[in-house]
């Protein structure tokens, strides 16, 4: 096929555009797109050494060895420590886009353009995400350490990795909500991180209090009872650590829900699992915010 051909085929589709095409040469070709990638890569590495060093055993002739058993725990402790590294650049790479766009007075001429609202929104939400997509692919490597071991799925593996793209896919595009709907990088960019702050440390604390106080009012009306939090549990399933926590280990689902606990055996389990749960909710809101930026992209006459 032709190179004209190409990019016939690709523009009929909306593939490839204009702004999609300014936008990964600006965030691929420059040498700091290189070290971020290589900084990014030491500092996992160098967790998953430290890791692997903190779990070391000592044999019976005095050397050190590492325990088989030991590579979930390794896998566990990469997964949580990638998944926070995702959620502090996730919401610094889109929370500006349309923002810093409006700053240097260029959005106007984007607007002017043949290209709809919605395909800026979503080129410069991929454009965005492109570069952290790149960052988390490039740890496969350092993830096959734990099957020298074992005790790790090809599944889980397969899962997590999908997980990280919508996690990034959802703080995405509450980025590009608020770049859009408050019109500075600065206050967009507080936001974006204030509820990237309150989806993984809110929703915990929120589900502790929770669970306390349903506790103490079960208590003072029926006191020996075994209670049933199936409810309170629903409010963990928006936090990303638990939901990402039941793919490594599905039992966390029913634990937080509670059931048979206290020697309940009447309550029920997990109506699904949390990360499913996460995923319909944050589908949900990500669709919403992303329909929100496409309709206040462009400015509406003002009625009298």
């Amino acid at each position: 096929m032709r190179n004209g051909e190409t990019k016939g085929w690709l523009g009929r589709f909306n593939l490839i555009n204009p702004v999609l095409d300014k936008e990964f040469r600006l965030r691929m070709r420059s040498p700091r797109a290189m070290w971020t990638l290589f900084f990014y890569l030491i500092a996992i590495g160098l967790l998953a050494f430290a890791a692997i060093y903190l779990t070391q055993e000592l044999s019976g002739r005095g050397g050190v060895s590492f325990n088989p058993e030991q590579s979930k725990v390794l896998f566990y402790f990469l997964s949580m420590a990638q998944l926070g590294l995702v959620a502090f650049m996730a919401p610094g790479l889109t929370a500006g886009v349309i923002s810093g766009e409006r700053e240097k007075q260029t959005l106007n001429l984007l607007l002017t353009t043949q290209q709809s609202s919605a395909t800026i929104i979503i080129s410069k939400l991929l454009s965005s995400l492109s570069f952290m997509v790149l960052i988390v692919f490039s740890t496969i490597p350092i993830y096959s350490m734990v099957f020298l071991y074992g005790g790790i799925s090809p599944k889980q593996l397969v899962l997590v990795f999908l997980f990280y793209l919508f996690i990034m896919l959802v703080l995405g595009s509450f980025g590009i909500f608020f770049s859009t709907v408050l019109k500075r990088t600065m206050l967009s960019v507080i936001s974006t991180y204030g509820v990237t702050l309150f989806l993984f440390v809110g929703t915990a604390i929120l589900f502790f209090i929770m669970m306390n106080v349903t506790s103490n009012y079960y208590y003072s009306q029926a006191a020996g009872a075994a209670p049933n939090y199936s409810w309170v549990g629903h409010i963990m399933a928006w936090n990303p650590v638990a939901a990402l926590y039941s793919i490594l280990d599905p039992s966390i689902s029913d634990e937080v829900f509670m059931a048979n606990r206290y020697g309940n055996q009447t309550g029920k389990g997990a109506p699904m699992p949390l990360w499913l749960e996460f995923m319909l909710i944050y589908s949900v809101l990500s669709a919403a915010a992303l329909w929100t930026a496409i309709r206040k992209l462009r400015p509406t006459s003002r009625r009298r």
